[in-house]
């Protein structure tokens, strides 16, 4: 892993959280248009289409703004340099092996946790420093190693790369 590869995964956070807000936001137009089409307007008491699509639709219109303020928030992010002996942190780009040879990829990034995305024919996960994971690896250096609880078990990796 190196540099231009991190700089690869954030253009492809980027774009996928682009995707994401165009289609939460045609969704959120959508029942909007059904929440105040004239057709919808209620014959009695018991008929809440209208309603429940405008609870629809401000629901998507909340996540639409929350995922336009995490794309704002990664087309200004700088990427940091990390090494072998570099504290991991914010923007690191990771590899971590479990014990049984299963190796895993993740990004810290400073929202959009969850999102993952495919680069080399690897799958990456972005993760938060608040995550249980994110806060297991910060501060951590190549070799190190972490263990995070996974439901009622254990999981334990060590960092075996980082850039």
């Amino acid at each position: 892993m190196n540099f231009k590869d991190k700089a690869i995964v954030k253009a492809l956070i980027i774009e996928q959280i682009e995707r994401d807000h165009e289609l939460l936001f045609k969704a959120a137009k959508t029942a909007h248009e059904v929440a105040t089409d004239k057709n919808n307007i209620p014959d009695n008491k018991y008929d809440t289409l209208s309603l429940e699509a405008s609870y629809i639709a401000q629901g998507q219109a909340n996540r639409s703004q929350q995922i336009r303020q995490d794309l704002e928030v990664y087309q200004k992010l700088a990427l940091q340099i990390f090494d072998e002996s570099t504290p991991i942190g914010l923007t690191a780009l990771i590899m971590l092996e479990a014990g049984n040879g299963e190796q895993k990829r993740v990004f810290i990034g400073p929202c959009a946790g969850g999102l993952k995305l495919y680069h080399d024919s690897y799958e990456i996960v972005v993760i938060t420093p608040a995550s249980p994971l994110g806060m297991a690896l910060t501060g951590k250096t190549a070799g190190d190693a972490v263990k995070v609880q996974t439901g009622h078990s254990f999981k334990e990796f060590e960092v075996m790369d980082l850039c």
